[in-house]
């Protein structure tokens, strides 16, 4: 009897997506700009599979040609997973492995990118100067600066506009004063939608991968890691941990971190009850955990370090948080704890990467449980009506989620650097 791993999930959700012009690709093609929903996140599949030789080339110039085949949205109606940026995400994963090519298309993008990224400094700055609060979307990994400097780290003729960023990033860590009280500078008054929220009186501190400081600590980390350092970078660094290491909470397993902090709890110093909640990349103790790990590897703290990578071995093994767990994703499910599991045991310390390695096979087999039909897998997933075939939450985020830990390898395309966990 043959055993389906999670690897034959993937290459099956990749054999049924080989085609960009497939009738049952509707909700892609209606998020044709997307990252998280659309063509470039299906196109980073066929990327991955490609460069690790597990697929044809040809797969990704369809993918990236139907994405192109009509003009990209940039400017201030364009983020980091939307419009011009998500596609030059995609592009550039592609170009790494292809010398010479896209290098035209590349350029131009790039070029609208930092025109788009200083605009959004500009702002930002100015905001700051101000002494106003700013939006997520000024900041954040999805919408905003972090998420920029995310694809600017990895191109290496932007080291101008990065360094702009990490400057940016590094301000942002500092207190402000708003309404008499002194707050974290990404304190925002708004709700953790971006919008006004009745349940968040005064606002929140949003401690999230995708929304709040958690990115920002990645990207300082993970630049940090590459050799760029900006002026108060290694005090940001520590200032964001500090604020990290005062809300962790113990829960007898072992820590947590909470989404967000709200103004009754700054006020108080102390979290008000909740329930166990999953441990995603987006929210929760999975992606800052990985965070933390990149940060103290950066900062050379081998105790912080083995702290971080501990607590993510809790957050994939802790029943409460697990059960908390309720979709195979990229973003809060399975797939995303895998993947993060692996990433964090390509680097971890000697006491800590066997819990880490140990953790994966249990997760993948949630996501492809044995004895599954990898080809009826793969199409439930494309064809489910919520989530669909896309990067974020769908099919192809799954198929690439679980590639690296199924191989014990690191990814061959970086393919995951718009999410800032490695």
């Amino acid at each position: 009897m043959t055993t389906h791993t999670a690897l034959d999930l993937a290459a099956a959700v990749a054999d049924q997506l080989a085609d960009p012009h497939m009738t049952r690709l509707e909700q892609a093609i209606s998020h044709r700009q997307h990252l998280a929903y659309g063509l470039p996140g299906i196109a980073l599949l066929h990327i991955e599979r490609a460069a690790a030789g597990l697929g044809p080339w040809q797969r990704v110039h369809d993918w990236l040609a139907a994405a192109s085949r009509e003009p990209f949205t940039s400017g201030p109606d364009s983020h980091p997973f939307y419009g011009a940026p998500a596609f030059a995400h995609a592009l550039a994963r592609a170009a790494d492995h292809l010398p010479g090519a896209y290098q035209r298309a590349l350029g131009t993008l790039d070029h609208q990118l930092t025109t788009d990224v200083n605009l959004r400094l500009d702002a930002a700055h100015r905001r700051i100067d101000a002494e106003l609060l700013p939006a997520l979307a000024e900041f954040d990994t999805i919408r905003g600066l972090t998420g920029y400097g995310a694809y600017l780290l990895h191109r290496s003729s932007s080291a101008t506009a990065l360094r702009a960023v990490l400057d940016y990033c590094v301000r942002l860590t500092q207190p402000i004063t708003y309404d008499g009280e002194l707050m974290p500078g990404w304190w925002t008054a708004m709700g953790p939608s971006g919008s006004p929220d009745h349940r968040f009186p005064g606002g929140h501190a949003n401690n999230g991968m995708a929304h709040g400081i958690g990115g920002v600590l990645a990207l300082l980390a993970l630049a940090a890691g590459q050799g760029t350092f900006v002026n108060g970078h290694t005090e940001a660094l520590g200032r964001i941990l500090v604020w990290l290491d005062h809300w962790r909470e113990d829960t007898g397993r072992g820590p947590r971190w909470p989404y967000w902090i709200t103004r009754s709890e700054l006020r108080s110093g102390r979290l008000g009850p909740s329930a166990p909640r999953r441990p995603s990349w987006c929210y929760g103790t999975a992606g800052l955990a990985r965070a933390q790990q990149l940060a103290a590897l950066a900062l050379g703290d081998a105790g912080r370090q083995v702290d971080a990578e501990n607590s993510l071995v809790t957050a994939l093994t802790d029943p409460a948080q697990l059960t908390a767990t309720t979709d195979n994703g990229l973003c809060h499910g399975f797939a995303g704890l895998a993947h993060i599991a692996a990433r964090a045991a390509d680097n971890a310390h000697p006491a800590t990467v066997g819990r880490l390695r140990a953790a994966i096979p249990v997760l993948l087999a949630v996501v492809h449980p044995p004895g599954t039909d990898p080809a009826h897998a793969a199409s439930t997933l494309i064809r489910d009506e919520e989530r669909g075939p896309g990067f974020l939450d769908g099919a192809a985020g799954i198929a690439l989620a679980v590639i690296a830990p199924s191989t014990a390898t690191p990814p061959r395309s970086a393919w995951d650097a718009c999410l800032l966990i490695a």
